[in-house]
């Protein structure tokens, strides 16, 4: 395989450490809109946490080469001398949970101002089957004036990144790919196949491998929706919804879910992808939305619990001075995006509490753009009436609780990980 040279579009949770890891291997051009991410990157700084500073400080080079590493930027010219681009940009869903497909369309187009004959596009965002071929490519075809499979070629590698996962990097987890011929197929799984060491499955489309992305997630997000109904029943009849897992757990096939809030841009996302394509075909999946009503009603849930756990302690709840630590959607990473933290501080805030926000890991600018909330990356002075475990980083499991309780203080455990130092958890 000579003469590789690959373009990362987006340089986010996915695409930095994708291009760090292709660099190792190959000059590869990180290319971002962002200019303050690009700068700190060539700085060896990444604000998400996802590559360590040695390594990312290792891979960089100052300029754009023929021999591996990694160079990031906001120019598009320094990516028009590449032959495999590899997009990587978000998919989100809308206020309305529809797909949002703006960033495909826009990043698409970038591309396709620099594609040349032969190049390869590869998709790794999470879709519904048909997007990449249906919808990216005659963006592509539009902004190149280039005709798809005859001047240029398509693939889609569906992207695995489990963030603030440090053993479980990306070329430890097995890579799906497709291409949009048999020969492209082959070509895009080769490349992938020489850097991760977990090993690829070629799938025999692009469809098949949008699709099998889509269900994983999807998959998820049914089963947590189960356990958290079970969470529910089994508060209503006193019962430790945890012990019932442990005991139900030593069966050899049974799956370990655990209740819990279900956010971030992936479990919290995907299975709208694969309902608003349904719908489109006039199906109605029932199961899948049902899962997601489930889980968009736990924030709610876990609020009302919060404050059933304080007026059974004859603890005022108006006014009541309430400590959530964590606002990340999960554990141990900087991701607020979609976080379901946020429906708990909403509704509490409904109940007439002051609710004070503590994350060592979140950035305050983007809490606030995001979602208007002001948040503490800093351990509050004062006590309070409530402390809610809504996250469960590492940094709270050494917290000293003591030190922010007023004597009365009730705790709540979201995350079911704090043992006998919590009144009660989901």
């Amino acid at each position: 395989m000579n003469n590789i040279k690959i373009a990362i579009i987006g340089l986010g949770y996915v695409g930095l450490p994708l291009a760090r890891l292709f660099s190792t291997k190959y000059p590869v051009i990180g290319f971002d809109i962002n200019q303050a991410r690009v700068k700190a990157l060539m700085e060896g700084i990444d604000s998400t946490l996802e590559v360590e500073t040695d390594l990312l400080k290792a891979a960089l080079v100052d300029k754009p080469t023929e021999k591996s590493g990694l160079f990031c930027t906001t120019n598009l010219d320094d990516i028009k001398d590449c032959n495999y681009y590899i997009i990587t940009v978000p998919t989100p869903v809308d206020k309305n949970n529809r797909p949002d497909l703006t960033p495909l369309y826009k990043s698409s187009e970038t591309v396709g101002k620099v594609l040349k004959k032969g190049d390869i596009v590869i998709y790794e965002s999470t879709v519904y089957p048909g997007v990449t071929e249906d919808e990216c490519v005659p963006v592509l075809e539009k902004a190149s004036g280039l005709k798809f499979n005859v001047d240029f070629f398509a693939g889609y590698s569906p992207e695995r990144i489990n963030p603030g996962d440090k053993e479980h990097t990306v070329e430890k987890i097995l890579k799906v790919t497709a291409g949009s011929t048999p020969e492209i197929g082959k070509k895009v799984n080769d490349l992938y196949a020489t850097v991760i060491t977990a090993g690829t499955h070629l799938a025999p489309t692009i469809k098949v491998a949008e699709a099998a992305k889509v269900i994983e997630n999807s998959q998820r997000d049914i089963n947590i929706a189960f356990v958290n109904e079970l969470a529910k029943i089994f508060n209503m009849m006193d019962i430790d919804t945890q012990d019932v897992l442990e005991a139900a757990g030593t069966k050899w096939n049974f799956l370990p879910f655990k209740p819990g809030l279900v956010g971030g841009h992936c479990i919290g996302v995907d299975p709208y992808y694969l309902a608003q394509k349904a719908q489109e075909l006039g199906y109605h999946p029932e199961i899948i939305l049902a899962g997601r009503r489930m889980n968009d009603s736990m924030g709610q849930y876990v609020a009302s619990e919060v404050v059933k756990l304080m007026l059974q302690n004859d603890l005022k709840v108006k006014g009541a001075n309430i400590l959530v630590l964590g606002i990340t959607f999960k554990e141990n990473c900087p991701d607020v995006r979609n976080t379901k933290v946020v429906d708990v501080i909403k509704n509490l805030k409904e109940y007439g509490t002051n609710v004070t926000i503590y994350d060592p890991l979140a950035n305050p600018e983007d809490v606030k753009r995001e979602y208007k909330l002001e948040i503490s990356t800093s351990l509050p002075k004062e006590k309070f009436d409530g402390i809610v475990l809504a996250v469960a980083h590492k940094e709270f499991m050494e917290l000293d609780f003591d030190s922010v309780k007023n004597g009365s203080t009730v705790v709540y455990d979201v995350k079911g990980v704090l043992g006998d130092r919590c009144d009660k958890k989901l």
